[in-house]
């Protein structure tokens, strides 16, 4: 006598634990969902090519962003819209990395 179950319960409750977690998170604010009118066209950037030996003529004003590495991402600050951050991107929305400034850790204790 072989007793089969019922999958349908099994794959709902799966099915309403993601969407629980989901929403979990988005209300804690552990998850958000970036929309279009979240980017914000702060400044366009060039990046000059450097070539050993040869000079750059560059302006003593420097620009209103000031850059900072945080988590190995690039994150610009603004200096004249206070409180204006974000992270700076390629023309792919893909994030600009960087390297040479770790975020401290905390220290390990045992």
């Amino acid at each position: 006598m072989s007793e089969e179950r019922n999958a349908i319960p099994l794959i709902l409750t799966g099915i309403a634990s993601i969407i629980g977690t989901i929403g979990v998170l988005w209300m804690y604010g552990y998850l958000h969902f970036a929309k279009e009118e979240d980017a914000l066209l702060l400044a366009e950037f060039t990046m000059l090519k450097t070539v050993p030996g040869d000079q750059y003529k560059l302006p003593v004003k420097p620009a209103n962003q000031v850059a900072q590495c945080i988590d190995g991402v690039l994150v610009l600050f603004d200096t004249q819209q206070k409180g204006l951050t974000g992270v700076l991107v390629d023309d792919k929305k893909q994030a600009v990395r960087c390297m040479g400034q770790e975020t401290p850790q905390a220290p390990v204790t045992e």
